[in-house]
């Protein structure tokens, strides 16, 4: 009794309040396997994807109290770690951060799961644009350029995505139905080759997030000829988005996700969202991903599930009228 008097005293002279303080403790991984837990990136080193895991990974284990080890699982436009994931056991052990494709790759490829059904939705991490680049040495100064060039001569331009399938691929063949031109495509086993590529100028145009491009943006060796926002982005300022030059409503934002096994206890499932959105949202951890090239979004897990949900069905209807496969 009388230590609880003295810690009340203490807090009122320092002008505090208990909650405050009840907000500032680690949300302690109570539930969880007693061991590292795992966290499968689906890509290489070096993609946005890996990128943004190793913001918050350090912070996202100090809130948690336990080790986090980030497992790199490239392949397959983000299917094999996924394929990895889902054959976890659903103790709270294994977790995934998942990019946009995991929305794209169960209509694209034959997979062994469905999203929403070996999946536990935990948190829509971010969002961001996509950006068309085109390599400083290329005659491309604007987005019309490449089309009016493809329309001369259909096929003979290259463009580098990060995978089949995905959605840098996906929205870009819409685009071509939409402008009524074709390029040829150019997939990678990630973002991180496709970057190293498109910067030696091995390939003249590159559709990505703008995450992994942003440095070469702002060093002038890849120039942006177009984001797939609605409007123009303060992440690639002033580069109009597709739909202002001419395409539309087009609209194809890119996104990162943060999902757990199918099965695992709604109690950890709430904590590993509490502590990822504590971390997401605290100020240096915030500035550090958005300056990469995309928003923080944070979300609930309902919230997070709506919108996996709405992604595989919007996506899924341009890829089956487009005839979009694994070796497309």
């Amino acid at each position: 009794m009388l230590d609880r008097l003295h810690r009340r005293s203490l807090l009122a002279a320092a002008g505090l309040s208990a909650p405050f303080i009840v907000g500032l403790r680690p949300v302690l991984g109570q539930g969880f396997p007693d061991r590292p837990l795992r966290l499968i990136v689906p890509w290489p080193p070096g993609g946005s994807t890996d990128t943004i895991a190793r913001i918050f990974q350090p912070r996202l284990a100090e809130v948690l109290g336990r080790p986090i080890v980030i497992d790199n699982r490239g392949g397959a436009s983000g299917a094999t770690g996924a394929i990895e994931a889902s054959r976890a056991p659903a103790d709270g052990s294994t977790w995934i951060l998942v990019y946009d494709t995991q929305a794209t790759n169960e209509t694209v490829m034959r997979l062994p799961f469905r999203t929403m059904e070996a999946f536990a939705p935990v948190c829509h991490v971010a969002s961001g644009p996509l950006v068309m680049v085109a390599h400083h040495s290329t005659p491309f100064r604007s987005f019309m350029d490449v089309v009016e060039a493809a329309r001369r001569a259909p096929d003979t331009i290259t463009y580098a995505t990060s995978g089949v399938g995905g959605l840098a691929h996906v929205s870009t063949t819409l685009l071509q139905q939409v402008g009524n031109f074709r390029i040829t495509h150019v997939p990678y086993r990630g973002g991180g080759p496709a970057v190293q590529d498109a910067v030696a100028g091995h390939v003249p145009l590159f559709m990505t997030n703008v995450v992994i491009v942003s440095q070469h943006i702002r060093a002038g060796t890849l120039r942006p000829l177009g984001v797939t926002t609605r409007t123009e982005s303060r992440h690639v300022p002033g580069t109009p988005s597709f739909s202002q030059q001419g395409f539309g409503d087009f609209e194809a934002p890119t996104w990162w996700a943060f999902l757990g096994r199918a099965g695992v206890a709604e109690g950890l499932i709430r904590q590993m969202n509490e502590a990822l959105v504590r971390v997401l949202n605290e100020p240096a951890i915030k500035e550090r991903i958005e300056a990469q090239g995309c928003d923080i979004v944070a979300s609930d897990p309902e919230a997070c599930g709506r919108f996996l949900q709405a992604e595989i069905a919007k996506w899924a209807r341009v890829i089956i009228e487009n005839n979009i496969r694994a070796d497309s």
